[in-house]
């Protein structure tokens, strides 16, 4: 067995987290992590205490919105959002820390992202979203792709919340 290197081995636990999620439409996983330590992780579902989206079924789904598009509509957070919260519950500063997410972020992660004081972000599947790769470059945060993974969750080309 080969020893997976840092980027690698982050990118992994972000995959495995995606495992967490409730969504119907896409499983995401993220986790920050600052000094080669996690911080936090979070993946995509419902808010705590509300019925997740495999109980009551998708409003989006429902809707035929396509994917980007519409966020308002949809009863979940995004794992990004996820992590960001689970930090600010917890007191953990994430400030100049590295995100890896299983696909690269919307727009509205992307704000986010910059405003928590991120450094880099690590991602793997696509989002054709020009706007929240201009954001990143704007402010100076790295968006590195570490490869795109195509599987069931990606067929219809992009991040679902």
């Amino acid at each position: 067995m080969t020893r997976p290197e840092w980027h690698e081995y982050f990118m992994e636990i972000a995959q495995v987290v995606a495992k967490r999620s409730t969504c119907l439409r896409r499983q995401v996983g993220a986790l920050i992590v600052k000094d080669r330590r996690i911080l936090c992780t979070g993946y995509n579902g419902a808010p705590a205490g509300a019925p997740h989206c495999r109980e009551v079924g998708c409003l989006r789904e429902r809707l035929h919105i396509p994917s980007g598009e519409r966020h308002e509509l949809c009863r979940g957070l995004h794992a990004e959002q996820n992590v960001i919260i689970q930090a600010a519950m917890h007191g953990v500063s994430i400030k100049g820390g590295a995100f890896y997410i299983t696909h690269k972020p919307c727009v509205l992660c992307a704000k986010m992202i910059c405003n928590a004081g991120i450094k880099d972000v690590y991602y793997q599947g696509d989002y054709p979203d020009q706007l929240a790769a201009g954001i990143f470059q704007e402010a100076g945060v790295k968006l590195v792709c570490m490869g795109i993974q195509k599987g069931k969750d990606d067929q219809n080309g992009g991040y679902e919340d």
